[in-house]
């Protein structure tokens, strides 16, 4: 029966259709929804890894072993999970093993907008990429038939528009797949002398592959009714050019992405006169095209920058095509800002008002960046604050070095950030004695994707209960002596806490802990409210940018229906014109 179906949730009925048994991630937007959606499947066992690399390397394990497996992430995630990815290219696997990544042009919810089809060509292993979720779970299925037929990993692209659209599918039934193990040291024990031999292999199936590409139906020609132009394109590209230029025109649609057909590119273009490519970010296609001695137009007229649109890529080629459909449509923006009763406010505020340099992290505390708070001096990768401050602080310290040295520095890390790669740089800090602090924001959850289970929740991604990481245990098992644990809505609390340890000659480490305001569980006090009589619209209130707070009129008013009582602004006020709520 048809149905409606999100990109990620068309990826997760793939796996299911085409037997996968295991399932290791790390959440990432906008790839999070795959895995939470393979874990609804009661034949597929579904986990949460504490990082990329980790999640990777077990789903090598469960291919290893004769199971279908899976593993999903977004590009910056590939980055983490690079060095088992480029050496299992070689390994090859047992059973079909696919690493769904999820590409973020425009960047809604990242800090770059790395194109992954780079790591396709550079690991040597195919990519898919599906451009609606009819298509997510076609080619879910047909990765694993790669996989197995050319004893390779495969790695299928999403990106932000596919992953969280919806488009009809028709759900189908499930293969059970299972394979025998057998010892093979040179095939899967990847020292120099064994790999050196599994090198060739990988050459020579990459010319398979293009031979592959050359007939598989991953990859369609549609016919034109004007062969003045010809368009290669794929994913949302080809969404958008199939709204703006309908049938108008001849369309190579690419659905498997690396390695890239040859002959049948060369023919498409000797059937057009003028060449154009559409592709988002990078000139990967385009360079693809170049190499087989094909000029095309590309790049130098759509940008590398952002995100396409219909209307994008209408205006850059008016000056080619006679016709072309306009979208007229005003999306409001919507900046992303800390939620009212944000436990990592408190905290922020505390180090803003210290004067404190902070080394931010990947999260939802990134946002303590934006104004009024402006709190974050750097954020780069996943536990990069951590090291990042290390650095920082030892190199500040050295002879000849120009730094304030009435300024401080700490470094502000989530809860699921540090087990995800901020432990190894903790482990520096102390084995390298750096008188740095660390402050890990222990919401009990990973946000910003979600709400997703992490090692310090206690549960697992199904809900069960999990093992759970004591972090002022392990803190101090790696070698920190100071550790002390602070609520973020005590201001005071916190204040002495920066001020105590950054005071300190030796390494610390703060625990700004309070669960996330948005948890089910969590109970919020009733709404404050404000005498205006007493308000001397001082806009003290309004440093810490909380939603719920706005001035009317010249004096400051709370929002009751987001206001959770968590009482920071009381704190800040000096004429006690907060008042506790009483309905």
């Amino acid at each position: 029966m048809k149905t409606l179906m999100l990109g990620n949730e068309a990826v997760a009925r793939g796996l299911f259709e085409a037997g996968c048994a295991f399932v290791s991630s790390y959440p990432g937007t906008p790839s999070t929804e795959i895995t939470e959606a393979a874990a609804v499947y009661k034949e597929i066992y579904a986990e949460w890894a504490p990082n990329e690399k980790v999640a990777l390397e077990s789903a090598f394990g469960a291919s290893l072993s004769g199971r279908r497996s899976f593993c999903g992430m977004k590009h910056v995630g590939l980055n983490v999970a690079a060095d088992p990815l480029f050496t299992i290219a070689y390994t090859g696997v047992n059973a079909g093993l696919v690493i769904a990544v999820a590409d973020d042009p425009g960047m809604h919810s990242s800090q770059n907008e790395q194109d992954s089809r780079h790591y396709a060509r550079a690991s040597k292993i195919p990519m898919l990429e599906p451009a609606d979720s009819a298509e997510a779970i076609a080619f879910t299925k047909e990765a694993y038939e790669i996989s197995e037929k050319f004893d390779t990993p495969v790695l299928l692209k999403m990106c932000t528009r596919v992953a969280h659209s919806q488009s009809v599918v028709e759900p189908g039934e499930r293969t059970e797949v299972a394979k025998a193990y057998a010892k093979d040291a040179a095939k899967y024990i990847m020292m120099p002398g064994n790999a050196k031999r599994r090198h060739p292999i990988v050459e020579a199936r990459t010319e398979a592959l293009i031979a592959f590409a050359e007939t598989t139906p991953l990859n369609t020609v549609e016919n034109g009714a004007d062969n003045s132009i010809g368009i290669i394109t794929s994913s949302t590209s080809y969404q958008y050019v199939k709204e703006v230029f309908g049938d108008t025109y001849p369309i190579m649609k690419l659905g498997m992405i690396w390695p890239m057909p040859e002959k049948k590119i060369i023919d498409f273009a000797h059937s057009v006169r003028t060449l154009v490519v559409v592709e988002e970010l990078d000139s990967f296609i385009e360079a693809h095209v170049n190499s087989l001695g094909i000029s095309c137009i590309g790049k130098s007229k759509f940008s590398c920058i952002g995100e396409f649109s219909q209307n994008v890529i209408r205006e850059q080629m008016q000056d080619l095509v006679i016709t072309g459909k306009k979208i007229d449509a005003d999306i409001p923006a919507r900046p992303p800002v800390m939620c009212a009763g944000c436990p990592h406010r408190g905290l922020f505020y505390t180090l803003v008002r210290n004067k404190v340099t902070v080394m931010g992290d990947i999260g939802c505390y990134t946002l303590g960046a934006v104004p009024p708070l402006g709190a974050l001096d750097t954020t780069i990768c996943m536990g990069a604050s951590v090291s990042g401050l290390h650095g920082f602080n030892k190199a500040s310290a050295l002879e000849g070095s120009v730094v304030d040295e009435k300024r401080k520095t700490v470094a502000v890390i989530g809860d699921s950030t540090f087990m995800h790669s901020g432990i190894t740089g903790l482990v520096n800090i102390a084995y390298n004695d750096s008188n740095s602090t660390v402050i890990i924001v222990d919401n009990s959850i990973t946000g910003m994707t979600g709400h997703q289970q992490n090692p310090t929740t206690g549960m697992n991604l199904k809900g069960d209960p999990a093992a759970k990481i004591d972090l002022e245990t392990l803190c101090r098992a790696v070698g920190i002596r100071r550790v002390r644990v602070v609520d973020p809505y005590d201001l005071a609390a916190c204040d002495a806490a920066v001020k105590e340890e950054l005071a300190a000659n030796e390494p610390s480490v703060i625990i700004s802990r309070r669960p996330c305001a948005l948890l089910k569980y969590v109970k919020h006090n009733k709404p404050l409210s404000v005498d205006s009589d007493k308000c001397r619209s001082c806009k003290m209130c309004m440093k810490i940018g909380c939603p719920a707070i706005s001035m009317v009129g010249g004096k400051a008013k709370i929002d009751n229906t987001l206001c959770t009582g968590c009482g920071v602004c009381a704190q800040l006020c000096k004429f006690d014109a907060f008042q506790k709520g009483d309905h």
